[in-house]
């Protein structure tokens, strides 16, 4: 059990921080309450997290952030590149689901490649 456990706890963390992500989505950017609030100079903590994520989802940090270490995880030899290719699904999936599609895909394939190989 103790040599399956990281698959285990991955196979565990994914469909939650999948489910995280939407709710980022949903629940602070597009929510129109958060529009009507965030309207109004004010110093709310919501409505500065979602101007710094609607800035880096400008201006495609998340994206490229994994994207490099999706590359640098397949260069990267033993156990340390497929815990690299681990970390890089986590910007990777809220990447693919805040708009940044095109480049997330690739990093969340190359680092599910390095994960299965």
């Amino acid at each position: 059990m103790a040599r399956n456990w990281p698959v285990v706890a991955l196979l565990l963390f994914l469909p939650l921080w999948l489910a995280a992500s939407y709710g980022v989505r949903y629940g602070l950017m597009e929510d129109a309450q958060w529009v009507g609030l965030c309207s109004v100079p004010g110093d709310i903590w919501q409505c500065q997290a979602r101007s710094l994520l609607g800035l880096g989802i400008h201006f495609q940090v998340i994206a490229w952030g994994a994207l490099g270490m999706a590359l640098a995880c397949q260069l990267i030899p033993g156990r340390g590149g497929w815990w690299l290719a681990l970390l890089a699904l986590v910007p990777g999936i809220p990447a693919l689901v805040l708009y940044t599609a095109s480049i997330a895909v690739f990093a969340l394939v190359l680092a599910g490649l390095r994960l299965v190989r």
